[in-house]
């Protein structure tokens, strides 16, 4: 009998080899879409000789998040199997970019055992990403991709501590009436929904503090800006792309600040 571990290096190299000759679709939703539909063959070798050496531990042998260390994180790893990520600049269900996930394995996710793996250089980096794409199907389809959202330029008023102040106010209002069900009236992420919520993978989705000085989606305007717009695929945090104005989205934002700089100004 083959070794299930060879029977899915050969089905990986199999696949992708027959999609290495498919042009690349035009992304449904505009824009440019990645250089190309599904992983890169020629990095095959090279990508799972630095995910054994990096990343198997945690993640597993098949990336189904169920690695050697797994049972011992509080937060559990990801798994790739499913081709659903938390952490993008693209379109609520849609992949990540190649850029996304190179950023993620650079950095590192706060707060979990997702750590940065700056030893890494640009070329392995790419490789680990191109391998763990080899875990899911959703990469051989050209509908799961699209280009990254284009945000908006930052208002002017973002950057006088006074105006800044009124919109914070305003989000505050939006903040009570779409975001405290589960994010907590204190944004301390202990609203009344927040219990029993949880991710696409059956675990706890514990909605963030939003007081804290790290996020693991960014710490910039622009990064909780972009997560209002893109959500967090396999959570119960969707997207607010069409359901708040820009406006809306910015003041918000405003206010998650102001949460942030009261909640550590007080040394808490």
């Amino acid at each position: 009998m083959i070794p299930f571990v060879l029977r899915f290096t050969c089905f990986a190299v199999a696949f992708t080899a027959a999609l290495s000759a498919r042009p690349v679709e035009a992304s449904p939703a505009g824009g440019e879409p990645e250089a190309r539909v599904g992983p890169d063959i020629s990095l095959y070798g090279e990508g799972k000789f630095v995910y054994e050496n990096n990343c198997i531990v945690c993640h597993g042998t098949m990336g189904d998040g169920r690695g050697e260390m797994a049972a011992s994180l509080g937060i559990k790893p990801r798994s790739f199997k499913t081709g659903t990520f938390k952490y993008r600049s693209t379109p609520w269900g849609k992949l990540p970019t190649t850029e996304d996930l190179t950023h993620t394995v650079r950095g590192g996710i706060t707060g979990t055992a997702m750590g940065m793996f700056t030893s890494l250089n640009d070329e392995q980096l790419r490789a680990v990403v191109e391998y763990v794409k080899f875990f899911s199907r959703k990469w051989r389809k050209a509908e799961n991709y699209a280009p990254p959202i284009e945000l908006p330029k930052q208002p002017a008023w973002m950057a006088d501590d006074i105006v800044r102040t009124s919109h914070a106010a305003k989000g505050k209002e939006t903040f009570e009436a779409v975001c405290a069900a589960c994010h907590g009236p204190k944004g301390d992420g202990k609203g009344l929904a927040a219990m029993g919520l949880k991710d696409e993978w059956g675990e706890l989705a514990v909605p963030a503090d939003l007081r804290q000085p790290h996020l693991r989606s960014g710490d910039e305007p622009d990064d909780i800006f972009r997560v209002l717009m893109t959500g967090l695929n396999g959570t119960p945090m969707v997207s607010f792309a069409e359901a708040l104005t820009e406006e809306q989205k910015w003041d918000l934002v405003a206010y998650v600040l102001t949460l942030r700089r009261d909640f550590n100004a007080a040394g808490k």
